[in-house]
């Protein structure tokens, strides 16, 4: 999983670097917020971003306003790394789409608890997305079901748009992801297969 860190103090970002690298993370970094701010804004933006609260450019805080204002159908974990960790902050920054704090100077431990608790919030979005894209496929497949079907009172085919008519199974089956399995009801056993075996058994009884 790619992380960005976005923090205009280069010890700072080494440190941060070395230990996300160490825990098995690529690392992408930043060296301002406007630099943060274009990274995130392209289409194959890190999942998890670490940005200062306060740098040049742009702020902590005016890019998570600016992402949950600009991007709110792709989700970036955004973790706030501040040497303000008074409650007051601490509200302003989650009103501003953060979510959630490390204090700097950060304790190693409790950082890697914090990204790993944000990976596993962006792999439970990510699978909540393909669901929500299969549901909606299936939806669609079962609205191409929909409506009044033509079908013909004698051999049961069904007409498509085009004026071909196709077996019942045929015609679902390219719509949907049903399978069928045949079998005999009880009325077409009676009418129509007993007798059959009936009049076999005869023929070869004479």
């Amino acid at each position: 999983m790619r992380i960005l860190i976005a923090e205009d103090d280069n010890a700072s970002r080494r440190m941060l670097e070395a230990s996300l690298q160490e825990w098995g993370f690529d690392v992408i970094q930043a060296r301002d917020g406007t630099e943060a701010w274009s990274l995130l804004a392209a289409p194959d933006a890190p999942s998890i971003a670490i940005l200062d609260y306060m740098m040049p450019g742009m702020d902590g805080l005016e890019i998570c306003r600016s992402l949950r204002k600009d991007r709110p159908r792709r989700h970036v974990h955004v973790i706030l790394l501040t040497s303000r960790g008074a409650s007051e902050d601490v509200v302003e920054g989650l009103g501003a789409g953060a979510d959630d704090f490390v204090v700097k100077p950060f304790n190693r431990d409790e950082l890697r608890a914090r990204i790993l608790a944000g990976a596993r919030i962006v792999n439970l979005q990510v699978e909540l997305s393909e669901r929500v894209r299969e549901l909606y496929e299936a939806l669609a497949k079962v609205q191409r079901l929909e409506g009044m079907l033509p079908i013909c009172s004698y051999c049961k085919k069904i007409r498509d748009d085009k004026n071909y008519w196709h077996q019942v199974e045929a015609y679902i089956g390219e719509r949907c992801d049903a399978q069928f399995s045949h079998g005999i009801c009880p009325t077409c056993y009676e009418k129509i297969l007993e007798p059959e075996l009936k009049r076999l058994e005869e023929e070869k009884a004479s």
